[in-house]
C-alpha cells in the first residue's frame, strides 16, 4: 500500500515538474530581424464576394534563443479585405506571439473582397513590429466584379435571347452555359470568360457566336484558376462546344487551358488573330466543318492543335501551329491532324471529303512530324501547302509525299524556325532575326492578310506564320 502511494506522489510530482518546466520557458524580444518564405504574397484574381484559395508564409525565428514577437497585424486591421491566421488562430491583430529558437510559424492568408468596380487592385500590408524594427509582407490582389452563370438542378443555365457581354464584369460559369437556337451571343472587346472546373458553353444549332475582341483588347477565354500557375496547365475546363448549324466569329481572342477548345461539328467558323494554347486533347477539334482562320497561332494541345474529322473545308492563311510541351511529352502532338472519318457517339463511323488549304504558315513542334493526313479509301483529300515551313519526317508518317509533289509548293521542311520562345511560360512564337521563314511568304497571299496579329504590316518581304519580323 505505501508502495502504491509513493508511486503515485512520484507520478504527480513528475507531473508538476514537467509544468513548472514549461512554464519556466523564457521568451525574449527579438534581436534581430525575422525571415521570410516570401516577401510579397500574390494571391490570385479573386471575384465579387468568392474567396481566394489560401496562402501560406512561413516566419523563421533563426535566432538561438526563444522569442516573442510583440506584435503582428494587418495595416488596415478590421476593415482589410484579407482575412489571416496565425500560428492556427483567426484574426486581425496579434500581440506577444511566441516563436522558439530555431523554429518557424505559418501565417495563412486569404481574401473574399467587395468589388468596387470592372477591376481594381486589393492590397495590404502584415506588419511584424519588435524592438529591432518593423517588418512586413505585402499582400497583392487584382479584383474584379463579376458575373455568374451556374447551372443547377432548377437553372439549366440557357441564353434563350440575343445577348451581348461587355467588359464591366467578368462572367464566370460553373457547369454548362447553353446558347439556345437561333440566339447570338456577342462577346465584346476586354471580356473576361473564367470557367470553373468541369464546365463549358453549348453553342446550339441556328445560333452565333461572336467573340469580338480588338488587338489593345482581347477576348479571354480561360479556366476560373487564374493565378500565373495555372496559365500553363490543361484540363482546367472542357470546351466550347458548337453544335450543327452554329456559327463562330472570333477575333483577337485568347482561348486556353481546357481538354478541348473549340469543338466544331458541323459549324461555320471564322477565326483571326487569335491565340489557342494548352489543351489536353485538341485545340480545334473539327467534325465536317468549314473554318477559315488568318493569324492563328497554337500551341501545347496533347494529341493535335488542329484535329480534322470527317472532311470539312479548312483554310489557314499566315498562321504559326507549333506544339512544343514538357507536361504534355507522351502525347501525339502533331501540328495538323486531318482525316476523313470521324466515329459518331454511338460508335459508328462517318466520313467526308476533306479540303485542306494551309499558305503562308509554319507548322512544327518537337516531335518528328507534325502533320498527319490520313485519306480513307474512295474519300477526296485534297491539300495544298504553299510557301509554308513544315516539320516533315516522311510518307509514312506525314501521310502524302514532300519532295515533288505538286500540292507542297515553294515549302521548306525540317528547318527550325528559330522561334524566340516556343515553351508554354513564355509562348513567344515570334522568330529569331536568322530565322529561316523571314521573307518566304508569297507576297499575293500575304496582301490578303495585309498585317500580323500584331498590326505590324506585312505587305512586303512577308514572314511565314503569325508573326512579321520587322
Amino acid at each position: 500500500m505505501k508502495f502504491k502511494l509513493l508511486m503515485a506522489f512520484s507520478f504527480w510530482m513528475l507531473i508538476m515538474a514537467v509544468s513548472c518546466n514549461k512554464d519556466d520557458i523564457s521568451f525574449d524580444e527579438p534581436s534581430q530581424q525575422l525571415s521570410f518564405s516570401k516577401d510579397t504574397v500574390f494571391c490570385d484574381t479573386v471575384y465579387h464576394q468568392v474567396r481566394s484559395e489560401t496562402y501560406a508564409v512561413k516566419v523563421y525565428n533563426k535566432e538561438d534563443k526563444d522569442i516573442l514577437i510583440p506584435r503582428i497585424h494587418l495595416e488596415k486591421g478590421a476593415a482589410s479585405l484579407y482575412k489571416i491566421n496565425v500560428d492556427g488562430k483567426p484574426g486581425y491583430d496579434f500581440k506577444d506571439v511566441p516563436l522558439r529558437k530555431k523554429d518557424s510559424l505559418y501565417i495563412f492568408v486569404e481574401i473574399a473582397p467587395e468589388a468596387t468596380g470592372p477591376e481594381a487592385i486589393a492590397e495590404d500590408k502584415i506588419l511584424f513590429q519588435s524592438s529591432v524594427g518593423q517588418q512586413q509582407v505585402v499582400l497583392f490582389s487584382v479584383v474584379q466584379d463579376a458575373e455568374f452563370f451556374i447551372q443547377s438542378s432548377s437553372n439549366p443555365n440557357v441564353i434563350t435571347n440575343h445577348t451581348t457581354w461587355t467588359n464591366n464584369k467578368a462572367k464566370i460559369i460553373y457547369g454548362n452555359l447553353t446558347v439556345d437556337q437561333n440566339v447570338t451571343l456577342d462577346i465584346q472587346p476586354g471580356t473576361k470568360v473564367y470557367f470553373h472546373k468541369n464546365s463549358g458553353m453549348k453553342v446550339k444549332s441556328g445560333a452565333s457566336l461572336n467573340i469580338n475582341g480588338t488587338l489593345a483588347n482581347n477576348v479571354i477565354l480561360r479556366g476560373d484558376r487564374n493565378d500565373p500557375a495555372y496559365d500553363t496547365i490543361p484540363k482546367n475546363w472542357n470546351s466550347i462546344k458548337m453544335e450543327a448549324g452554329s456559327t463562330l466569329n472570333m477575333n483577337y481572342a485568347r482561348l486556353f487551358g481546357g481538354t478541348k477548345g473549340l469543338e466544331l461539328k458541323q459549324t461555320n467558323a471564322t477565326i483571326n488573330n487569335s491565340f489557342i494554347h494548352t489543351f489536353q486533347e485538341y485545340g480545334i477539334y473539327a467534325v465536317a466543318s468549314t473554318l477559315t482562320a488568318k493569324n492563328l497561332v497554337m500551341n501545347n494541345c496533347g494529341e493535335s492543335a488542329i484535329g480534322i474529322f470527317k472532311g470539312g473545308t479548312h483554310n489557314y492563311i499566315h498562321s504559326t501551329i507549333a506544339n512544343y510541351s514538357n507536361l504534355l511529352h507522351s502525347y501525339n502532338r502533331n501540328g495538323i491532324f486531318a482525316t476523313n472519318e470521324w466515329t459518331n457517339e454511338s460508335g459508328q463511323t462517318e466520313q467526308g471529303a476533306l479540303i485542306l488549304n494551309v499558305r503562308n504558315s509554319i507548322i512544327y513542334s518537337d516531335r518528328d512530324n507534325s502533320v498527319n493526313l490520313e485519306q480513307t479509301p474512295g474519300q477526296l483529300l485534297n491539300f495544298v501547302f504553299e510557301n509554308c515551313l513544315l516539320k516533315y519526317s516522311g510518307t509514312s508518317e506525314a501521310g502524302f509525299t514532300f519532295d515533288s509533289n505538286p500540292s507542297v509548293i515553294q515549302s521548306i521542311k525540317n528547318q527550325d524556325p528559330l522561334f524566340v520562345n516556343y515553351f508554354a511560360a513564355k509562348m513567344n512564337l515570334r522568330v529569331k532575326q536568322n530565322s529561316p521563314a523571314i521573307g518566304k511568304g508569297n507576297t499575293a497571299v500575304a496582301a490578303t492578310v495585309p498585317l500580323d496579329i500584331a498590326g505590324v504590316s506585312r505587305t512586303s518581304n512577308p514572314t511565314l506564320g503569325a508573326y512579321q519580323y520587322f
